[in-house]
């Protein structure tokens, strides 16, 4: 080849028309960009969890669950080279006397240098090194700014009053969602048995934090105990756990926001596609000629080629500067949703990640229509076809290097063939789709041509199916874009109907629980004096699995062929027992027995997804360890629970007449018809019974609310990325066609068409192109987020029309008013003028 001549040719040929790909360009830039932008961000979260994961933990080491450490346990700890803090954290109802209110906290208790690593930030400074040896508390700063307090005010727990010595402004080894229905009490923990908080029923978690001296190898030392530890329910946490933990927590964010992003590219890819079709298809005269002029096809393709890939290369890295901008906004967007500050600096593997997709993919997209360019026939200087190119296997070859760099790439970012593989079938399902609807147009339209209809509908009509037509480009462009900004809006629209729903009608908003035998009349006429319902009473019974299937719980542990899951074995089981099975509770096998006859044989009941992770199933014998006695039972019935409603639900069902006489707390479930109704009962219940937590869930609703918001909020801004990419290609494709018919428009112009018709006339054609886009990217979008909502999130399924036929009408509109745009210079100007210019 004459790489030369090549070279030159390419310059020379693009001078007039590179205006004509600059929204081409824009829209690879914005791909790349949200491409590096959301991986620069990921490198900087993962490098800031591995720097501040010890100061998160505030220890080398922790070890906690929801009963205090065995004899052997502490033993095994005490073997080691270091230094050791206990915590002793319980979730239970708050009273301050200032103000006469109460709140539902989350109490730490503490004792020991803890924490080891990071700094306790309290207002007073001096607060955090001082409450441990006094009365006195360190109380969450949102509580204390909601509740007006101030340090030296008081706070009653249980029945110790303590006094506010300081503003807690952070707090340790809990990153989860609680402290936000529960703001962080902190005390000694010597005044905890004070309190007297704990009694059965009570919400508690012990832990001991470990801070370990050097060369103690804290990974060896719990390899050969983590065994140990779990089978007695005991969590250990390391700093290099505490960093896993972290990383999968937000492994799902990130996996999100690079789909988002991937499918921005795609987009962009898209429109990449359709440019270079479009922009080859003005180029099939200048190309014969030059085949003429003794071009080889080869060489005219490199032309091309050539000019494509160096517009590629210069987008993508414009794109590349602009993610690594962008990122900066990233950790604002998100927030609210991180548990450490991420410090934001260039991510080079992130940039060459995204330079490196971002070319192949853009070069692989514009290959298909380029191909086509070695077809052309020197005779095409005589012939006029609208054929630009022939099938061409090497055309196939492509798409499925295309097929092939998606997956990689998803490969990536998951590590999961499968999901990738999922993700990858459902881009090509929804792209086959939407192809087929263009092509079935295309053929609808032709064969049911309306020739009885006006000049305008006609002629708006056939623009979808004549030479040049921009059906199958648009269709799958703006499909594509309608689809995933309609699902967005249709699953956080089912998210929020879920939850909003939880609390409506006559469904319980309060639960009471820790409620002694002896306080149960009491309590009823607390509630009743408010004429608040008493809903629901449950006793309830704590007891552990002994063993099941005729062995014992310890024989199943060292069982390598035991096939039930580890958190139904050492889960604490709380049961209860009632008469007859919850009206919202579905049997699916067997029959429900709510009394107990007699006899050896006692009857209970499961849910399904304890079965499940039981391994048993109807008829199964299990043996509970219930404060020393032990009570064999058979599995009489599986039920599936319905959690939808905001009442105590138990995954083992007795029936009556077993566990009366066993030590156990009672659950009340009422309804509060209003805040102040429910501020004063929940004032007048802890006045009294400082043991009994009072929870309102009207507020956790409204908590919960909050969150998706936040989350729909994060949606929506990546969600931009998208649509913004979708319009350009859009307003891309919509504006090289119009290269493709100013002839037509010509033609009809000399013919002597008014320029109110030739606005009519494209009127029709593009309200028909955006109508059927935007209408098969809601059936695609209706479909999937009913398979997403009914298989992986678990929610009832209904549609909220409104949004959906405002995003239809939005799309629609737009693409009508950008075609009619891009006709103005058509119109406004006289036929020679634009033959002139084109």
């Amino acid at each position: 080849m004459n790489w030369s001549l090549i070279q030159k040719t390419a310059i020379r040929d693009s001078r007039k028309d590179r205006s004509k790909l600059f929204l081409f360009m824009s829209s690879i830039i914005l791909g790349v960009a949200a491409l590096v932008a959301i991986n620069s961000f990921n490198d900087n979260l993962v490098r800031d969890i591995n720097n501040q994961s010890k100061s998160l933990l505030g220890a080398d080491m922790s070890v906690g669950g929801n009963k205090q450490l065995s004899e052997n346990l502490v033993a095994s700890l005490d073997s080691l080279d270091g230094e050791r803090s206990s915590e002793i954290e319980l979730f239970s109802m708050s009273f301050l006397p200032k103000i006469e209110e109460s709140q539902f906290v989350r109490i730490k208790g503490l004792d020991g240098s803890f924490p080891y690593y990071g700094t306790l930030l309290t207002e007073p400074a001096s607060a955090a090194k001082t409450y441990k040896n006094s009365q006195s508390a360190l109380v969450d700063d949102g509580m204390m700014l909601q509740y007006n307090l101030e340090v030296g005010d008081s706070i009653k727990l249980g029945e110790v009053t303590f006094s506010i010595a300081g503003r807690l402004m952070s707090a340790f080894g809990s990153v989860d969602a609680g402290g936000s229905f529960a703001p962080s009490v902190y005390i000694g923990l010597s005044s905890i048995a004070a309190t007297n908080l704990i009694q059965p029923g009570s919400l508690v978690n012990y832990k001991e934090y470990v801070k370990v001296n050097e060369g103690v190898d804290l990974d060896e030392w719990k390899k050969g105990r983590r065994k140990m530890f779990r089978d007695e329910s005991m969590r250990i946490t390391t700093v290099e756990d505490q960093r896993e933990n972290l990383e999968e927590a937000f492994s799902s964010l990130n996996n999100f926001l690079n789909l988002v992003a991937l499918i921005s590219l795609l987009l962009a890819c898209i429109g990449v596609a359709s440019s270079v079709l479009i922009y080859i298809k003005t180029k099939v005269q200048s190309i014969a000629i030059l085949r003429c002029l003794g071009m080889r096809g080869e060489e005219a393709f490199m032309v091309y080629f050539l000019q494509i890939f160096v517009l590629g290369l210069i987008s993508v890295l414009l794109g590349v500067a602009l993610g690594s901008i962008i990122q900066v906004i990233l950790p604002i967007v998100l927030k609210g949703f991180l548990p450490i500050e991420v410090n934001m600096t260039i991510s080079w593997p992130a940039i060459m990640k995204g330079f490196v997709m971002g070319l192949i993919i853009t070069t692989l997209f514009a290959l298909g229509p380029l191909l086509g360019i070695r077809k052309i026939s020197p005779l095409k200087t005589l012939r006029v076809s609208d054929d630009v190119q022939k099938t061409d296997a090497l055309v196939y070859i492509v798409y499925g290097l295309i097929v092939l760099s998606v997956f990689g790439f998803l490969m990536s970012l998951t590590g999961s063939w499968i999901d990738s593989a999922i993700f990858t079938f459902g881009l090509l399902v929804a792209f086959f789709v939407l192809f087929g609807v263009a092509k079935t147009v295309t053929w609808g339209v032709r064969k049911f041509y309306p020739r009885n209809a006006n000049f305008v509908v006609r002629q708006g009509l056939a623009n979808l199916y004549r030479p040049n037509n921009q059906t199958q480009t648009l269709i799958v462009s703006i499909g594509l874009g309608t689809g995933i900004l309609t699902i967005l809006f249709i699953l956080q629209g089912l998210i929020l109907s879920n939850v909003e729903g939880m609390g409506a009608g006559n469904q319980p908003n309060m639960i009471l629980y820790g409620i002694e035998k002896g306080q149960k009349e009491d309590l009823e006429e607390i509630t009743e004096s408010f004429e608040m319902p008493v809903m629901q009473h449950v006793p309830v019974v704590t007891m552990a699995l002994a063993g099941w299937k005729g062995k014992s719980k310890k024989e199943w542990l060292i069982d390598t062929t035991r096939t039930a899951s580890r958190w139904a074995i050492n889960r604490e089981a709380r049961v209860s027992y009632q008469s007859e099975m919850p009206p919202d509770d579905e049997l699916l096998e067997g029959e429900y027995i709510g009394r107990h006859q007699g006899g050896d044989s006692i009857i209970i009941s499961l849910d399904e997804r304890y079965s499940r992770g039981l391994d048993v199933g109807i008829g199964d014998e299990l043996v509970w360890n219930v404060q020393g006695a032990m009570i064999k039972t058979y599995v009489g019935s599986i039920r599936k629970i319905n959690f939808r409603k905001l009442e105590s639900r138990f995954f083992i069902l007795f029936p009556t007449g077993v566990l009366e006489t066993a030590p156990q707390f009672l659950i009340l479930v009422t309804k509060s018809p209003d805040k102040q109704t429910t501020a004063n009962f929940r004032n007048a219940v802890v006045k009294k019974m400082p043991n009994v937590s009072v929870i309102d869930l009207g507020s956790i609703l409204v908590t919960l609310n909050d969150i998706i918001t936040k989350v729909s909020y994060v949606i929506k801004f990546m969600a931009a990325f998208s649509i913004l990419i979708g319009l350009i290609v859009l307003i891309s494709s919509l504006f090289l066609s119009k290269f493709q018919r100013i002839r037509e428009s010509v033609l009809l112009r000399t013919l002597g068409a008014v320029e109110k018709k030739i606005y009519r006339i494209n009127a029709v054609e593009y309200a028909s192109l955006g109508a059927l886009s935007a209408l098969t990217g809601i059936i695609l979008a209706v479909i999937g987020s009913f398979i997403l909502s009914k298989y992986v999130f678990e929610l009832a399924f209904s549609l909220n029309w409104l949004p959906i036929i405002g995003i239809f009408i939005f799309i629609v509109t737009l693409t009508v008013v950008i075609g009619l745009w891009n006709s103005k210079e058509v119109v406004k100007k006289s036929p020679l003028q634009i033959l002139r210019d084109v």
